[in-house]
């Protein structure tokens, strides 16, 4: 298993025993959407997949009035034991991820200028929105659950503000003259059209 989404399913797992629907229904009320891609057939091969290999099994199936069966899961010991293997490997040891925005900013200088703080504003703008849906979902969730439990809001926000920030002062930087580009090459041919 190296699907993200198997972590969540392990960890949801461990508050209680529970259903792909009920899975996918609690991430997306805890803002875990943002963490993890979840969509109902993603959900459903990675429970499949972890049933496979043994990390949960069926508990039950149950019905509720005229709505189709549904299977209940729990972790297995084998699946706790791997869980914690896995959420420790992924704390202690940085891996190399590729974000796109990352990408992007390696190639600022094509936008020119002002093209670079009419982006840069608008997605300052776009981020400044998203925190603040974070930060509610944040303390909302902080009502219902533990601290530990919504430790990952926390970076998250915390990793947003620090983009937030960049952001801001680049821009202050490229409006001051800070981050200057090069001067546009001039013509590069002779009076006679030959190269120089």
């Amino acid at each position: 298993m190296s699907n993200p989404l198997g972590l969540a399913v392990l960890g949801l797992l461990i508050e209680s025993p529970m259903h792909p629907h009920a899975m996918a229904a609690t991430l997306r009320e805890r803002g875990m959407d943002r963490v993890f891609k979840v969509t109902t057939g993603s959900l459903y091969d990675v429970v499949r997949a972890l049933e496979r290999a043994e990390w949960i099994e069926a508990r039950e199936t149950v019905r509720v009035g005229a709505r189709p069966e549904r299977t209940i899961y729990q972790q297995t010991p084998l699946g706790h034991a791997e869980f914690v293997r896995w959420v420790d490997e992924l704390i202690r040891i940085p891996v190399a991820e590729y974000p796109k925005f990352l990408a992007a900013v390696s190639y600022l200088g094509a936008l020119g200028p002002e093209g670079a703080v009419v982006a840069l504003r608008e997605r300052a703008d776009r981020l400044r929105v998203q925190l603040d849906e974070m930060r509610e979902g944040h303390r909302a969730a902080l009502g219902e659950v533990p601290r530990l439990f919504v430790v990952e809001a926390e970076y998250a926000v915390r990793m947003c503000e620090a983009e937030l920030g960049w952001i801001e002062e680049t821009v202050d930087d490229i409006e001051q003259g800070c981050l200057a580009w090069p001067e546009p090459e001039s013509d590069q041919t002779g009076a006679a059209g030959e190269v120089r």
